[in-house]
């Protein structure tokens, strides 16, 4: 790292362009001839990157950002706060540290933190800015974390570990075993040093395969903010058999939706089936992710639309970890019945349905927004039918 950067006047320089056109900027140059013009630009794209996901390293002073890129790939503040408040005892070692964002907030529950990473260069960002922000219970280590635990005999409460999911490509890989290092071959390193581990995943992983290839799998988190599935965590306890417990938790402003469910009794769930009745709902991301479908249904005593629909339905209002509407009417999918109801504007879903959105609105003229939500699914029939609602209150 260039600490070039953290004279004054840069960094003064740095906060008033936050919001410059960055081409711009390219084009016009930096006041400073005894730095790289180039690095003054990547500190106020990193940081402008850091203003939403990382607000405490974006309002606290002399931070040192690496690339945008490490910043895209780093968890945000709020998935660390909720990986934190699954993390017990005394000690901790991050295996991949990165920028280190998720042991700044382990810090906060445990009494001593390793952070761990190979490339020297963020080791040294992420424990300049650990001063920064008055931590002082975590140690930086320049070196692998998996050479650390091979060449230690110290044991830890947890190992955490959030394992590259590109390949020497930079391509996206969907399976454990395709990630670096490969976690799966690593566990028994991992349990020879604690008796918890936490593998944080990306949703994209295959949920099922994931599952076959981990070693007493206690708990599996399926973290969503606003809506948007974001990580999957998995908690590893040695020697745990028992049945897997699922938490899905969706992360808003207001209030966080939660639902849990065993696997097991996934597998043995049966769903009920009905026409549209009062109330449609939609499960939020979280839900869609885990696979929870017969569970919803069977723990909430609703009613499902179609076994591929993953839409159900209620006489009653019921509060529901996802989107509730009343439903209006229920029609046909042909046109005659659709152009008669004269709706030029809606917010439009389709699930289990052969056409998308964008040729739906192209073919009914209907533009997206307004107060109607209209779903396009399918029915317990296999008849393609159009639910028009409301937003329930």
């Amino acid at each position: 790292m260039d600490k070039t950067i953290l004279n004054t006047e840069i960094q003064k320089f740095i906060n008033s362009n936050i919001n410059s056109n960055i081409s711009e900027l390219l084009l016009k140059g930096v006041p400073f001839n005894d730095v790289d013009p180039k690095a003054v630009i990547e500190q106020i794209e990193a940081k402008k990157r850091s203003q939403k996901k990382l607000p405490t390293w974006f309002n606290s002073t002399n931070i040192y950002y690496p690339n945008k890129l490490n910043i895209e790939q780093t968890s945000s503040e709020i998935t660390a706060s909720y990986k934190a408040n699954l993390i017990f005892g005394k000690s901790l070692i991050d295996v991949t540290g990165g920028l280190g964002i998720d042991c700044y907030f382990f810090s906060q529950k445990v009494e001593e933190l390793t952070h761990c990473e190979i490339n020297e260069e963020l080791s040294s960002i992420a424990e300049h800015n650990y001063k920064q922000l008055g931590v002082t219970n975590i140690s930086c280590i320049k070196d692998s974390g998996v050479d650390f635990l091979e060449n230690t005999d110290k044991v830890f409460d947890w190992i955490y570990i959030d394992p590259s999911r590109r390949d020497n490509s930079k391509q996206k890989v969907f399976l454990l075993g395709d990630c670096t290092p490969d976690v799966e071959k690593l566990q028994n390193l991992f349990f020879q040093h604690a008796k918890n581990v936490m593998i944080k995943t990306s949703p994209l992983l295959d949920f099922s395969a994931t599952i076959n290839a981990l070693d007493y799998i206690k708990e599996i988190h399926v973290v969503a903010v606003n809506n948007e599935v974001k990580e999957l965590l998995w908690i590893l306890e040695k020697d745990y058999t028992k049945d897997i417990l699922v938490k899905t938790i969706n992360l808003q402003k207001e209030s966080n939706q939660v639902f849990d469910f065993k696997i097991e009794e996934e597998s043995f769930a049966i769903a009920e089936y009905s026409k549209p009745l009062n109330y449609l709902y939609e499960p939020n991301s979280a839900i869609l992710k885990s696979g929870a479908f017969n569970s919803i249904s069977d723990k909430l005593k609703l009613k499902k639309l179609h076994k591929h629909s993953h839409l159900y339905t209620s006489v009653d209002l019921f509060e529901f970890p996802g989107r509730s509407f009343k439903i209006e009417k229920c029609i046909d999918f042909n046109k005659k019945a659709i152009l008669k109801e004269g709706i030029k504007k809606a917010n439009i879903t389709t699930r289990n349905f052969p056409i998308s959105v964008n040729d739906i609105r192209k073919k009914f003229k209907i533009k997206d927004g307004g107060e109607n939500y209209i779903f396009f699914t399918t029915d317990l029939n296999n008849s393609k039918i159009v639910i028009i609602c409301s937003k329930a209150t």
